[in-house]
């Protein structure tokens, strides 16, 4: 399974929390730029972004609100600078705890289950691409790993980088992480 990680958006570039918006016209120029093997399945998340990407990748992608990325509550759409400011206490634990939420939306952890729940579910279809955000693709890592949701944001996952997951028999191998396409 090719995991894609969508075209820059104007927030990653202002390092805020992920909202809905739409992914940079030249970014897209670059995801149509890009060639990948032909796949037998696309997924994409909700996010415009990624839907965006994987039409100007030429992909038909099926969209999947279980790849969506973690509803980050009332913190969506503000930088990281402004919560550290405004709400010191509750970002240190957000960074901390996988099961927080001092947001008011979903935990990591509540993520990381969503995720690999629908991994799991999709495992045996052959060839498959799936265009999403950063923190899907750190949770299928964590998942393949069996890493706590905070051990896989250590992964540097660049904008339009692929990451690799390949089913084994009592999991998933890691091909590649973060290769630029």
């Amino acid at each position: 399974m090719l995991f894609v990680r969508h075209a820059t958006t104007p927030g990653m570039r202002a390092a805020c929390f992920p909202s809905d918006e739409e992914a940079d016209p030249a970014g897209l120029a670059k995801a149509a730029a890009l060639t990948l093997t032909t796949a037998s399945v696309v997924w994409a998340a909700p996010a415009r972004a990624a839907l965006q990407t994987a039409r100007a990748m030429g992909l038909p992608a099926r969209e999947s609100a279980a790849l969506a990325e973690a509803d980050c509550g009332r913190w969506v759409g503000l930088s990281f600078e402004q919560v550290a400011r405004e709400e010191p206490e509750a970002l240190a634990r957000w960074l901390t705890d996988a099961g927080a939420a001092p947001h008011g939306g979903e935990s990591r952890t509540a993520h990381a289950v969503r995720v690999a729940s629908w991994l799991d579910s999709v495992r045996d279809e052959p060839d498959q691409v799936v265009v999403c955000e950063v923190g899907t693709i750190r949770a299928a890592l964590a998942h393949a790993l069996r890493l706590d949701p905070l051990g896989a944001t250590r992964f540097d996952v660049a904008p339009l980088s692929t990451t690799e997951l390949v089913v084994v028999r009592d999991g998933w191998r890691i091909s590649h992480v973060n290769r630029k396409v």
